[in-house]
């Protein structure tokens, strides 16, 4: 998968990353791809599998974290060869780059985790694709420096993803102005729709979120030129293992999207 092809679509449209938020198991993982890629096919938009094998990053540890590293990583690649999508995922420390590698055409690097510069660095060398998540705690100019160690360590296949900024205890907040700083780094800049619409740290220990909000977040990213959209979604967001807070129904997919490809069409109409 080459970076030009998701920055310069042949139909001028953003490229899309979406699915669960953690593998769960392989007839949902597959029931997900399938539906998403019909949906994207039909609306010409580049689609890119995401799934997490495992979730380091939970409220508390009682949390689901996956049903095991190889299981959920064999589904991942099954998914990838099915379909005949390219596939992402997220790892957490640099021993996990080489072990994921194999299976995914995409490695993401956790916000939290965006200055980690051995984890960088070991995904940059495995040859594949690294998608950053800017750091909640980050202005989006500072993410050069991470986009900087990819490159350094060889690997220009990098991607930057706007995830929103801590905006007191509890949420979160898009500001748009970062999309085009970041562009300008020269890689595609992505937004995570339904991650900047979490409330985390909340009193009972489960992330909460805002989902009512996906549109607004998806319409603003898509009219300020982002290069791709990032959105977790499930066939029943309130029995999901993960993130059900801020997940769109999978029924809901299709229609927000062909909006916002609408949308695109109409702003690149106008050469904005």
């Amino acid at each position: 998968m080459q970076l030009n092809r998701l920055k310069h679509t042949d139909s001028g449209l953003f490229f899309l990353l979406a699915g669960p938020c953690v593998i769960e198991g392989e007839e949902m993982a597959l029931r997900i791809a399938e539906r998403i890629v019909e949906i994207t096919d039909r609306l010409q938009i580049p689609y890119i599998f995401k799934g997490s094998y495992r979730k380091a990053n939970r409220s508390r540890v009682d949390s689901f974290t996956g049903i095991g590293d190889e299981k959920a990583l064999k589904i991942l690649r099954k998914v990838g060869e099915t379909f005949d999508i390219p596939t992402v995922t997220d790892i957490h420390d640099a021993r996990e780059a080489e072990m994921a590698a194999p299976y995914v055409d995409v490695l993401q690097i956790p916000a939290f985790l965006c200055r980690q510069t051995d984890l960088l660095v070991a995904a940059a060398r495995t040859g594949k694709m690294v998608n950053i998540k800017k750091g909640q705690f980050l202005s989006p100019q500072a993410m050069q420096f991470a986009v900087q160690k990819v490159v350094d360590a060889g690997n220009r296949q990098v991607a930057v993803t706007e995830r929103g900024t801590t905006f007191g205890y509890q949420d979160l907040i898009v500001d748009y102005r970062g999309i085009p700083q970041m562009q300008q780094f020269g890689f595609p800049v992505i937004v995570d729709v339904t991650h900047s619409l979490q409330q985390p740290n909340q009193t009972q220990g489960v992330t909460g979120g805002l989902p009512q909000l996906i549109e607004t977040i998806a319409r603003a990213a898509v009219a300020v030129g982002a290069d791709g959209l990032f959105m977790e979604t499930h066939p029943e967001p309130a029995k999901a293992k993960s993130d059900g807070a801020n997940m769109l129904p999978l029924d809901r997919l299709e229609g927000l999207l062909a909006r916002l490809v609408e949308i695109r069409k109409t702003i690149n109409r106008f050469g904005a």
